[in-house]
């Protein structure tokens, strides 16, 4: 007797039940496989657990000496054969042809010149014995605090995908910048202040090319994008209250606005968004009160504000950002980002024209404030916890562009990158070019190294500081990146 066939067929997804038993068992094999990873460190970390505050400080990955990162940005593309890249042999080669110098390495392929030597001369300075580009007489200073990678490269001549690049790690925009990384994963430790901030050029020369897509977050939340300074007027647009509202009535504003914006919250748990609108509005709040005392340089005693090179007038705008940036590091900002120059080439330091007149001009405005800043830093105990990092986007050629005034064009295979404070050995010098400056030879460090390092020393693991977007886990240095353990104490 035949009895009813009461099993279901099986999906179309499969060939027969028993295809469905043999490819559903492969489920314990990873389940298998991922407590294997985990045991062994293997596994992607979990995202950070961001709460109701999506800016309250968490713990890093493991111990470390900084809390919070200065990164100083000279925009345009600094020599490094002019600065602290010292090449005799350069001099020694001054006006012959390159052979075999391939014409698209530059930007402008129609004004390629012989070899030039550099117009400034050098010295050695401090016990470490760093040569040192004349234009440099305040920093030479303190050579033996700093470390020195000057064997950076990148994969662009042009200053837009550069520019993205040194700060997202990406050469085409759209990514998280190193500042809302750092912010995502650590946190801030001031309640009352931005958590990123970014001071661009005063002197009404412009943002970097790219503007804001610099320091945005990118797919990450809103609230960890940088927050950018004014050049005029309230460093913070709508930042003072109404005089016709008391502090009770936008209290009470802000109280319904949040119950409201809850609710709708709650019935959206995942919308980032929404919660980083909500932290805005409570952090702008907060601002009211911290940020103009932060940002007020004249609180400072006379002698500081001399040391910094405030009331100069060929470096009064930067001394004034650099103060702040000591200002706001002591009060718990996590991350601070200064650029030097503006948009177009002859104002930033885009030497294409004039190398000298170029370079001169742009080491008067930031030699002395940043020297003063290292010197501050040093004096107040914070120099151990804060991380100070100063580059470009590329560096440049050995051989000249022609012109009236010779200067020098767009070159991705080699810069010089240092860093001071925050963990890192004095004094070194790691990697190198070839004899003449022209590409990194030696220990060679991508882009995705050096962001590697700056979160190694800020206590973050690169690898396990993910955020799952369009179905895949995104980092800052995508799938590369190695640490610089040389230059670390």
């Amino acid at each position: 007797m035949n009895l009813p066939h009461y099993f279901a067929a099986p999906s179309h997804a499969f060939q027969s039940r028993r295809d469905f038993l043999r490819r559903s068992g492969a489920g314990a094999g990873l389940l298998g496989l991922a407590a294997l990873l985990h045991e062994n460190g293997l596994l992607a970390a979990e995202p950070p657990k961001l709460g109701p505050n999506p800016l309250a400080p968490r713990a890093p990955h493991f111990g470390t000496k900084a809390k919070s990162i200065i990164w100083l940005f000279m925009n345009g593309g600094p020599s490094q054969v002019d600065t602290w890249d010292y090449k005799p042999e350069l001099a020694k080669c001054d006006g012959k042809e390159l052979e075999g110098f391939d014409k698209n390495t530059g930007f402008f392929t129609a004004q390629v010149g012989p070899l030039m030597k550099s117009p400034f001369s050098f010295a050695r300075h401090g016990q470490s014995g760093t040569w040192a580009s004349e234009i440099f007489p305040h920093l030479s200073r303190h050579v033996d605090d700093m470390a020195f990678i000057h064997s950076c490269h990148t994969e662009t001549n042009n200053h837009s995908p550069a520019l993205f690049q040194m700060n997202t790690g990406f050469s085409r925009m759209g990514f998280p910048c190193v500042g809302s990384w750092v912010s995502y994963g650590l946190g801030s430790e001031s309640r009352n202040l931005p958590g990123f901030v970014v001071m661009y050029d005063t002197k009404g020369r412009g943002v970097p090319k790219g503007h804001a897509q610099n320091w945005g977050a990118g797919f990450l939340p809103g609230v960890f994008q940088g927050t950018a300074l004014n050049v005029q007027g309230a460093p913070i647009n709508n930042l003072v209250r109404d005089t016709a509202m008391t502090d009770a009535q936008q209290r009470a504003q802000l109280d319904l606005l949040n119950k409201l914006n809850g609710q709708a919250l709650e019935k959206n748990p995942g919308d980032s968004e929404l919660g980083a609108r909500i932290e805005s509005f409570e952090l702008a709040y907060r601002m009211q009160m911290a940020a103009p005392e932060a940002l007020d340089v004249e609180r400072e005693p006379e002698h500081i504000k001399k040391l910094y090179g405030i009331g100069a007038s060929h470096c009064d705008h930067f001394a004034r950002q650099c103060l702040m940036a000591r200002r706001l590091a002591e009060r718990g900002v996590r991350f601070i980002q200064i650029y030097s120059g503006g948009m177009e080439n002859q104002l930033s330091w885009d030497g294409h024209a004039d190398i000298k007149g170029n370079h001169s001009g742009f080491a008067l405005e930031t030699d002395q404030p940043i020297a003063g800043l290292l010197t501050d830093l040093k004096a107040r105990g914070l120099l151990d916890d804060t991380l100070v990092l100063c580059c470009g986007e590329f560096g440049r050629l050995a051989v000249s562009q022609k012109g009236a005034k010779p200067g020098r064009d767009h070159n991705p295979h080699a810069f010089t990158t240092w860093m001071a404070g925050g963990g890192v050995k004095g004094g070194v010098h790691y990697g190198e070019t070839n004899e003449i400056g022209q590409r990194a030879v030696v220990n060679k460090v991508h882009i995705n190294d050096l962001h590697a390092t700056v979160l190694h020393l800020l206590g973050i693991d690169h690898e396990r500081l993910t955020y799952r977007f369009n179905g895949r886990d995104f980092r800052l240095t995508d799938v590369a990146g190695h640490v610089v353990n040389e230059i670390i104490a």
